[in-house]
């Protein structure tokens, strides 16, 4: 775990421990006596992180920042506009029901940790989940990338920005992808047959969500050196894009000599084996 972790996964982690709790005593007693409801924090001004835990009938909501860091307002906007975004749709959800109440509260998880640091980037990895019913909570997964000395962030699709390099980023990500599931599946111990048809089914999945599109590389973090300089991008992918629910979030990692011959020139500096610029 990075040093910029350890308190908001904390705080994420009484936030589920405290609505699984509330999940089992709903379910034992339907005429249990509803949560208290706990202090409404107040909404941060721009460019103030403050950490929020909210609970109600209704709902609890735990999101965390990440304090040991000099993180820019910009990119602090960026955090706080996804958490907005999260409890919209957590909200939205709510109204749906109209004057119905939920079994048990709907619960919104949501962790930003910084997971690199330099003198010309940051990168934010949000993580957490947002349950509104059903088996399963919805997964939330983003990563941010934010060019410190232009003051934004970095899409991928300006990075790589030709369609012959994401395709040929798509094929090395879709081949060792593939190569992860066969080893995994060959590690169960199946047959031969349940082998071929679990390796069909993944080999879809992996190649509808690894198209040479912008969107199905979004979320990525920069590897980096001891130097400082990326070493490889990790290209993150969310429950259902290559793998069924249960595999949780991939990733996979794409080392620099893969990556250089596709990369936009403006960019080349900022990666390990390029020259700097002049």
């Amino acid at each position: 775990m990075n040093k910029y972790a350890g308190a908001g996964v904390g705080l994420v982690s009484a936030l589920l421990l405290m609505a699984c709790n509330g999940r089992d005593e709903a379910a034992d007693s339907a005429t249990s006596a509803p949560p208290a409801a706990g202090p409404v924090a107040a909404t941060p001004a721009e460019g103030q992180m403050v950490d929020v835990i909210q609970t109600s009938p209704t709902q609890i909501i735990g999101i965390s920042y990440p304090h040991d860091a000099a993180v820019p307002a910009g990119l602090v906007k960026v955090m706080q506009d996804y958490a907005d975004h999260a409890r919209a749709e957590l909200q939205s959800a709510l109204d749906g029901l109209g004057n119905d109440t939920p079994r048990v509260p709907y619960e919104l998880s949501l962790s930003f940790t910084v997971s690199a640091d330099t003198p010309d980037l940051m990168a934010i990895s949000a993580d957490g989940s947002r349950y509104t019913g059903g088996a399963h909570g919805q997964p939330l997964v983003a990563r941010f990338v934010w060019l410190k000395q232009e003051g934004r962030l970095l899409p991928i699709d300006e990075l790589i920005s030709q369609p012959d390099s994401r395709t040929a980023i798509a094929d090395y990500v879709q081949q060792r992808l593939v190569e992860q599931m066969e080893s995994r599946l060959q590690a169960d111990k199946l047959s031969a047959t349940e082998q071929a048809e679990l390796l069909r089914s993944a080999r879809r999945m992996i190649s509808e969500g690894t198209e040479p599109e912008a969107e199905n590389f979004s979320q990525f973090l920069p590897v980096m050196d001891r130097q400082g300089r990326i070493s490889g991008l990790r290209f993150v992918f969310p429950p259902y894009q290559v793998g069924p629910y249960s595999d949780g979030t991939q990733s996979m990692e794409v080392p620099v000599d893969v990556l250089l011959p596709h990369l936009e020139p403006k960019y080349r500096h900022l990666f390990a084996n390029s020259p700097a610029p002049v």
